[in-house]
This record gives C-alpha cells, structure tokens and sequence, in this order.
C-alpha cells in the first residue's frame, strides 16, 4: 500500500483511539443492526460521549472547536469498511455543515448540544419519488403563511431516516422559479410529519433508510436555514466535501474487501496450491493494488485542496466518479476470487459486494459526476442552443 503522508502524529493517536472504540462497541454489534435493519441509539450517544460527533463545534455545545476535516476522515477510514451502516460522515460533515455555517445563533444553541451529544441524529431530505440526482426537479413546497412555513410533500431514500431527530429538507418556496427553494429544519414528532417504512435494500442493511411524508407540517419562521429561495445554492456548496467524504469511505471499503482477500487466497488451497499463487490471482491483485495506490493519492490531494478552500465542484466530482467505480470493480473481481464463498452470506465479501454498489449512485449518479465533468471542459449541449 502507497505510504500516505496527508495525517500527523496526533492524527494517529486519534485513529488508534477510534480503533479501540469500534472494536469495542461498533462491530461486535454488526449482525444484529444489520437484522434490525438499524443501528442502536447508544452507539451514536456513544460516538458522541468520544468526542467524534461533529467536532468543530464550538466547546459551549460540547464540541471541540477542531475544525480538521482529516479527523473525519480518519473515522470514516476505521469505521466504514466494517460497519457502513452507521453514518457517522452523514451526520458530522453533511448535514451538520448546515447548521455550522448558515444556521443562526439562536439555531446552534438550540440544536447543537443534542446534536455534539448523539442524542439528536441528523438526516437531510433532498430525494424524492421522481427526483434523483436533480435537485432542480424537487417538488415539496414550503408556503410562506406569514407567522410561519406550511410544508406538503415527500421524501425517498432517506438515510438515518428513522432514528434522526433533527431533518434538513429541501423544499420549493417560488413554484416560477426553477431553483427557489429553502432549507428548513424539521424535528421528529412535528405535527404533520411522518416517517415511512425502513426500505429493504440490497446491501447497507443496518442503515436505516426510509421515506418521509409531510402534510400541513408547520415550521416556524425561526427554523429555516438562510434566506428562504437561496437553498439551493447552499446546497451546492456543501456538495463538493459531501461527494469527498463519501470518496473516503468508498475507498476505505475497498481496501478492506483487498484485504480479507488477500488472507482468502494465501490460505485457501485449489490443485495442491494455494490460490493466491496462480498467476491469475496474482495479476488480479498486482491491477487491483494499482488502482487503490492510485486511488489514495488522488483521495488525499483532493483533501489538502479542501483544506485550503481550493476543492471544486468538479475536481469533488471526479474523486467520487474514481473511486466509486474502482470501489465497485475491487469488490466485484475480490468476490470472485473467493469463489463459491464469495457469494454466501457468511462470507464478508458478500456483503462488501452488495454494499458497495450503491456508491455509484447516491450522492449522485456516476452519470450526474460525468455531466458536472463534462460541463467543466467546456462540453455542454446548453451553450449551444
């Protein structure tokens, strides 16, 4: 594996006491949350008892006041190839950027012990029934009722769905304008607002995913987030470290799939030899190895440049455009050479498999991440019309 240089010395401190945590409260509790279909309230209490819950918060909340984004990186790094399902990343560096950088002072005082705490779970509801990847097509509205906000409609695919208290949702406040909408904080247990059912999935298992369902829900004037026709642009912002933060975790799953199978292959024996030493296996894993090398140092560029505030929209896309497919390809060619195994359930390439083909799609589609590309260079039909 390439010698990566992006962590310093207190950084591994922080990964060995992440390690020691997770092998104590995280993955002894993995086929349980995968057959609830959700994670334990006490882990995210837990995670946020550690200190790991949204770091750069200030220390009036609880929080650290560490705004290193290499500190999340490391959790998703330690935590992601084993249990993916606990979405730590969501909650730290997705939705709670929201309410770090656009919410009020009146909002963080409000929301943000609970949430440095792990008592409150965040969650952030863009997707809907017909609405993928564009944002732009989103149909919930928010009526502006004078004292307060009216907010119909419905989400899909929300992760952390049926645990989080505290949702951002996306909502359309200008129905003549394309990209008018607002972002409003919606608590659990608001009047009008429902959760659907845990959505079975093909792999993510213990990641409770639901839909979210809002008629006549009224949301005070105090609980939205910015200036009410200027969400989407927020979100935009925020997309860029989201598609970075999910490149990490791609990729630290797939280096975990390497890695149980190059244990795999040296120990299990075909022919009176052993598997690894047949030149296919070997060539498999000289490509493979290639690939995350490349993949790292890609990964770890892209994080400095967001560090420094020079990451792009474009640049955020082509790492998770990268990674996601090599993260695809390593758990498909690794579950084949497990063979037989590869494909049981008691096998965990398995389930490295299963989980890993969602990240081609969400947090947008391989084919959105070719399109934000392609109109970078300079390649779009629009300009032409």
């Amino acid at each position: 594996m390439i010698k990566r240089r992006l962590y310093d010395e207190e950084h591994e401190i922080f990964r060995e006491t992440v390690r020691r945590w997770a092998e104590k409260e995280v993955f002894p509790h993995g086929e349980l949350w995968r057959e609830n279909g959700v994670v334990s309230r006490d882990i995210w209490r837990s995670a946020g008892a550690q200190g790991f819950l949204c770091m750069y918060a200030g220390e009036k909340y609880g929080g650290l006041g560490i705004d290193d984004f290499r500190y999340d990186m490391i959790l998703s790094e330690e935590i992601a190839p084993r249990e993916p399902g606990l979405f730590i990343p969501l909650h730290n560096r997705i939705v709670g950027p929201y309410l770090q950088k656009f919410g009020t002072d009146a909002q963080r005082d409000r929301f943000m012990p609970g949430i440095v705490s792990g008592e409150t779970v965040l969650a952030i509801a863009m997707t809907e029934p017909g609405t993928g990847s564009d944002l732009a097509g989103i149909k919930t509205r928010a009526e502006d009722r004078g004292d307060h906000w009216l907010l119909n409609g419905s989400k899909t695919y929300i992760s952390n769905g049926f645990l989080a208290g505290l949702f951002v949702v996306a909502a359309r406040t200008n129905p003549d304008a394309s990209h008018a909408m607002g972002l409003f904080l919606v608590e659990g247990g608001t009047p009008g607002f429902e959760r659907g059912r845990k959505l079975k999935k093909l792999g993510l298992h213990s990641q409770d995913t639901t839909e979210l369902f809002f008629e006549d829900v009224k949301i005070p004037k105090e609980n939205i987030l910015g200036h009410p026709e200027e969400g989407f642009k927020l979100m935009m912002t925020n997309l860029a470290e989201e598609r970075l933060m999910g490149s990490v975790g791609f990729l630290a799953h797939a280096e975990h799939g390497f890695g149980i199978t190059m244990e795999f292959i040296a120990n299990r024996r075909a022919f009176g030899r052993a598997i690894g030493t047949f030149q296919n296996s070997r060539f498999k894993m000289a490509e493979m190895r290639t690939q995350l090398d490349a993949a790292w140092s890609f990964v770890d560029h892209c994080a400095r440049e967001h560090m420094n505030g020079d990451l792009t929209g474009e640049m955020a896309a082509e790492a998770k455009l990268f990674v996601s497919e090599i993260e695809g390809r390593v758990s498909d060619e690794c579950l084949q050479l497990h063979g037989g195994a590869g494909y049981m359930e008691e096998y965990e390439i398995s389930r490295i498999f299963a989980d890993a083909r969602i990240s081609r799609i969400y947090a947008g589609s391989s084919e959105i991440m070719k399109e934000i590309i392609g109109r970078a260079l300079g390649l779009d039909d629009r300009k032409r019309n």
